[in-house]
């Protein structure tokens, strides 16, 4: 099975598609291959089809990018119960090397309203490690799912209290941060405005973030350039 997977990834490869890919993925120690996404989800929708994909995707020994990033799809669209679920997850977030996996991964998993609150327990552990994908798995799970009434102050706080130099974990934060901004503007630019214990890198790129945003208004943009961080 993890063979015949593996030779299917090899006959998609694209050597053009791979070039561009490595610009945007520096981060994985991987072997690229170079296979765009709607090309993987759909492989990987056709191996869920066909049942017995489990022992692929427990495997750890793998060679390509692209392998990697389809055993996450497969968990992502597996139908497994939530709890079951969890299982996969735990063994696919240690081998997650870059934000491309990350950021593919999360959404493709399609938590439930009504599965929120578990999940919420069981990405909070994550935002403690000392690895700087796991806890960017953690932080970008709040962008997709939990800027909510519910949940988005508890967000803020979280965020707030991470601790950590990689550059991905930073980067997932502001972003993050800048949605909240989005959605609840109030509730950001008080927090902002407000002593915080963001670094400076990090307050500045979700004030960067914010102004970006077609969302935001020029009068806003404003106030926010002038809040930037100098030293």
């Amino acid at each position: 099975m993890i063979e015949e997977i593996r030779n299917s990834l090899k006959e998609l490869k694209d050597e053009k598609y791979k070039e561009f890919n490595k610009g945007l993925c520096p981060d994985t120690n991987k072997e690229m291959l170079g296979i765009r996404i709607p090309i993987l989800r759909k492989l990987a929708q056709k191996i869920v089809k066909e049942g017995n994909w489990e022992e692929f995707v427990k495997n750890e020994d793998t060679i390509y990018f692209e392998e990697v990033l389809l055993q996450g799809l497969i968990i992502g669209y597996s139908k497994l119960q939530l709890k079951e679920k969890f299982e996969y997850i735990k063994l696919f977030v240690p081998r997650i090397d870059s934000w491309a996996i990350n950021d593919t991964f999360v959404p493709t998993l399609k938590i439930k309203e009504k599965d929120l609150k578990e999940y919420w327990d069981f990405i909070l552990p994550y935002t403690k490690s000392n690895k700087e994908f796991e806890i960017r798995f953690a932080v970008i799970s709040m962008l997709d799912y939990f800027i909510i009434d519910e949940y988005v102050d508890k967000v803020i706080d979280i965020l707030n209290n991470i601790n950590h130099d990689g550059y991905y974990v930073k980067m997932g934060v502001a972003w993050t941060l800048a949605e909240v901004g989005i959605k609840y503007n109030d509730k950001a630019m008080k927090f902002l405005k407000e002593e915080n214990d963001l670094d400076k890198f990090t307050y500045n790129k979700t004030l960067q973030k914010m102004i970006e945003s077609f969302r935001i208004d020029n009068n806003q943009k404003d106030t926010l350039r002038k809040m930037k961080r100098k030293n």
